[in-house]
């Protein structure tokens, strides 16, 4: 049977929706991206190396793309249990009709959550707890997110065991065109070499 949003994520009547335009990328955007995500301490001089502009392009670019909400930050990625976060759960949480604002808000307050989503089917929200052991698993759960004025259940899952997946494929495409004030792409070769530069 197919699942239904709750009603807990219902809009609150006189209210409507934040428009979430996604910003506009270019080619040269894109590159820009997958070089960060790949290597996010990469200096600016060997960013614009990399995707063949000029520093102050890349420059202009990176402050537009953070400006526009698009790159948010940047950051050390840890192994949890390494790091001494040895429990790792994910929480579904109902919630009460249009508390979404309040619960996300406490939520944000909560040591060791470090994720959340309002999700739609047969629970309102998903989040992705990790603490040292499971006896602080418990007290999180237990004695801090189901406190939460709104919060009506939880469930509790347990993560044996986790790996990342490929996300978007932020590269560059083959056969790029010209990026405005940005001089012009050769063409990648037949024989699929690389061969792009400034021309």
């Amino acid at each position: 049977m197919e699942s239904h949003p709750s009603t807990a994520t219902s809009v609150p009547a006189g209210e409507e929706w934040p428009e979430r335009a996604a910003a506009a990328l270019d080619d040269v955007d894109r590159a820009i991206i997958a070089e960060l995500r790949r290597d996010g301490r990469m200096s600016v001089r060997t960013l614009a190396e990399h995707v063949h502009i000029s520093r102050a392009s890349a420059y202009a670019r990176l402050t537009r793309l953070m400006e526009d909400g698009v790159i948010t930050g940047f950051t050390a990625e840890i192994a949890p249990a390494k790091a001494g976060l040895g429990t790792s759960a994910y929480v579904s949480i109902t919630i009460e009709q249009n508390s979404w604002r309040q619960v996300s808000a406490r939520l944000r307050e909560i040591a060791y959550v470090e994720h959340f989503a309002m999700v739609g089917g047969d629970y309102d929200v998903l989040a992705l707890v990790r603490t040292p052991d499971n006896a602080a698993l418990r007290h999180v759960v237990l004695e801090r997110i189901q406190d939460i004025p709104g919060v009506r259940a939880t469930r509790t899952w347990l993560v044996f065991d986790e790996a990342r997946g490929q996300g978007a494929h932020w590269s560059r495409a083959r056969g790029v065109t010209r990026a405005a004030g940005e001089g012009r792409w050769i063409r990648g070769g037949a024989g699929g070499g690389k061969t792009s530069g400034w021309s």
